[in-house]
């Protein structure tokens, strides 16, 4: 990994990059709704042409770009954020959420808005996504004179918008930028040899564990996957749901089981843990201490519908990243 160094000024801290979306919580807890196990796994059924009773609706924010803004924003970074917004009404409310939140949009407008419904209080949740305009981003509408940050959090872009990925990634690796990147399993299942050019920029790279096999075309454990994807990036993090999370830089492997907390909604944990952990690092701190800020962070959201409520502050996810889990070296 590339080391800390106070960089020169810049116009922000951070700038994420990926998706943006409303996103719509229906919690049901209908009869009529069963969990068949099919093939070695659970699908939802539900039946043809019936109506299900909703109890409750909750909406936010979400989409991997935007929930992070909101975060590196909460702990206290100037923060820009470059997506393709809807030119719509959805549109307008989102990005009215950003300015709430003193997030600076650095994107173009036009076509539909992404929406995400996502079905929850049946055991987990399933979640319906609309991407909208976020596949749509092209090279020519990205500002590139603002791109000046001390970060890049690169999420998920696909369609034209992965071409674009490519083009930021070698501006990062240009400017001398570090990038930190959250792929999907859509963009892991392309293999690491498609995914070479932004790898090869990245200084860190933070995954879940299903993202982990998917890219690296194996079913291996955690241990081995870390090794094998620390020879495309200098640190690597994998996270397993409740199971907690990994890192290995090539010296040092840890590992953090989080502490239980009572789950709401695990939607938007990944998020909050990947861009909590990021921050961390731009602070300067060691990656043991970053795990621990992730996890404060993912405990703290998980008891909320939607990614962004009840985000801690720098100075209370310090007192909460002491007791936010069990660190141990492997």
């Amino acid at each position: 990994m590339r080391p800390y160094h106070p960089f020169p000024p810049m116009k922000y801290d951070v700038i994420t990059l990926g998706s943006i979306s409303t996103d719509i919580f229906m919690v049901t807890h209908s009869p009529r709704i069963e969990l068949i196990r099919l093939h070695g796994h659970e699908d939802l059924g539900i039946p043809v042409g019936g109506k299900l009773l909703v109890d409750e609706t909750h909406t936010a924010i979400g989409g991997g770009g935007a929930n992070c803004a909101v975060n590196f924003s909460t702990l206290g970074f100037k923060t820009g954020y470059l997506g393709k917004c809807g030119a719509d009404a959805r549109g307008d409310q989102l990005l009215a959420e950003l300015k709430r939140e003193k997030v600076a949009f650095l994107g173009p407008r036009a076509g539909e808005t992404g929406l995400s419904c996502i079905l929850s209080g049946i055991k987990n949740r399933t979640i319906f996504s609309y991407r909208g305009t976020n596949n749509d981003l092209h090279a020519r509408e990205v500002p590139w004179k603002k791109l000046r940050a001390r970060w890049l959090y690169l999420g998920s872009f696909l369609g034209e918008s992965w071409k674009t990925s490519l083009k930021i990634a070698d501006y990062a690796r240009q400017n001398n930028t570090p990038l930190s990147w959250n792929p999907s399993i859509y963009l892991c299942e392309m293999g690491a040899k498609k995914l070479k050019p932004v790898l090869d920029a990245c200084s860190i790279l933070i995954l879940n564990k299903e993202e982990a096999q998917a890219l690296s075309g194996t079913k291996k454990e955690t241990a081995s996957l870390l090794r094998e994807l620390h020879k495309l990036v200098p640190l690597v993090v994998i996270t397993d749901g409740p199971n907690g999370a990994d890192s290995y830089d090539g010296k040092e492997h840890w590992h953090i089981t989080p502490k239980d907390v009572p789950v709401v909604e695990p939607t938007g944990a990944g998020d909050s843990f990947a861009s909590t952990f990021v921050a961390a690092q731009l602070l300067g701190l060691d990656v043991p201490t970053s795990l621990q800020w992730g996890a404060a962070q993912a405990n703290s959201v998980i008891r909320q519908f939607g990614a962004t409520h009840d985000l801690l502050t720098r100075k209370e996810i310090e007192k909460a990243a002491k007791t936010s889990g069990t660190l141990r070296r492997v």
